[in-house]
């Protein structure tokens, strides 16, 4: 038997309550708080008036420390002709160009690694195949911080070409350069001044930089400031380094980036200049314009003029294209 508090509990609750707190017939409840002690039941009637909230979880994503991009260029054109009067030569052109990064960056630290792959050719049906553009550079800078903006930094360069490159005398082709000959390669510690967050502008002083100037081809040393005997020469000296990247205006931005390195060990006065500008105008998702520059200056490098007088002289290449291109990752135009 029920005992009679219950009984009462059961009733005074019925009456507090409305119906809807109970099942439809109010029988499953009734029992339920039958087979209850007193205070029991009175909480479970308390309790099932309370809504049960409802926690909205949202995920949390880890934080990203590295970061990375591609972009890849392609351009294209190509010439015929047929019993053309004013004469001409039918030939066909392409230029691929490949940027990609992968930078790391947590707390005081950096690491910021770049690699840059250029290839152009021409095939003329008159004269044959030409080289047009061609060349490998990879980059790799690490920092810490050292105070307010300057960071202690080292940095690292690699720069050479995919295939032999040739000239093109009355006498016949002359082979003048091809993959490690040359090469260069160095490596600096010292101080990167970075004022601003990302890579809008950075400049990197490296007092202590030591480069190496690799020719595998014994014919071409000379050529490249090395002995005939001396496959790989060494310089040390000290090297300034800026980076500068600017939107001009929508659409287009602007890339340069200076080197200039002293040689502690041979005329220090010498000054060696290599000047990277690339401006970027993007046309839409896919068709972009590009215009690419290098000035070089190397007193060790030799060039012949017309004349076939050997001196150091002024290099300037200029690679102006409409590419079709597309960028992966965070990379952008």
């Amino acid at each position: 038997m029920v005992a009679p508090a219950v009984k009462k509990i059961f009733l005074l609750l019925s009456m507090l309550f409305p119906a809807c707190v109970f099942s439809q017939n109010g029988q499953v409840l009734q029992d339920t708080l039958l087979r209850l002690s007193g205070s029991q039941a009175l909480i479970r009637a308390i309790g099932s008036r309370i809504p049960v909230p409802v926690i909205s979880y949202e995920p949390v994503e880890p934080p990203k420390y590295w970061t990375k991009g591609m972009l890849t260029e392609l351009g294209f054109s190509q010439v015929s002709l047929t019993n053309w009067a004013a004469g001409g030569s039918g030939s066909i052109a392409m230029n691929a160009y490949l940027n990609m990064h992968i930078n790391y960056a947590k707390g005081n630290m950096y690491w910021e690694n770049r690699g840059q792959f250029a290839y152009g050719f021409i095939q003329s049906f008159k004269d044959g195949y030409r080289k047009s553009d061609d060349k490998v550079i990879l980059d790799s800078k690490f920092g810490y911080n050292a105070f307010d903006k300057f960071y202690f930094s080292a940095i690292y360069n690699f720069k050479s070409q995919f295939s032999p490159g040739f000239e093109y005398p009355s006498s016949g082709p002359r082979r003048i350069s091809q993959f490690l000959a040359p090469a260069y390669t160095s490596l600096g510690l010292g101080l990167d001044y970075k004022p601003g967050k990302g890579n809008v502008f950075s400049v990197n002083f490296s007092p202590v930089t030591a480069s190496l100037v690799i020719v595998t081809v014994e014919s071409l040393r000379e050529k490249y400031g090395n002995e005939a005997d001396e496959p790989v020469r060494l310089e040390l000296g000290a090297q300034l380094k800026g980076d500068f990247k600017m939107e001009v205006f929508k659409n287009c931005k602007v890339n340069s980036t200076l080197t200039l390195f002293s040689d502690y060990l041979n005329q220090p006065q010498n000054i060696q200049i290599n000047w990277d500008l690339q401006a970027d105008f993007k046309v839409n998702k896919f068709l972009s314009a590009g215009l690419r520059t290098n000035l070089v200056y190397d007193n060790n490098v030799l060039i012949a003029d017309k004349a076939g007088n050997q001196a150091p002289r002024v290099q300037f290449k200029e690679v102006f294209s409409l590419n079709f291109s597309y960028t992966f990752g965070n990379f952008k135009k």
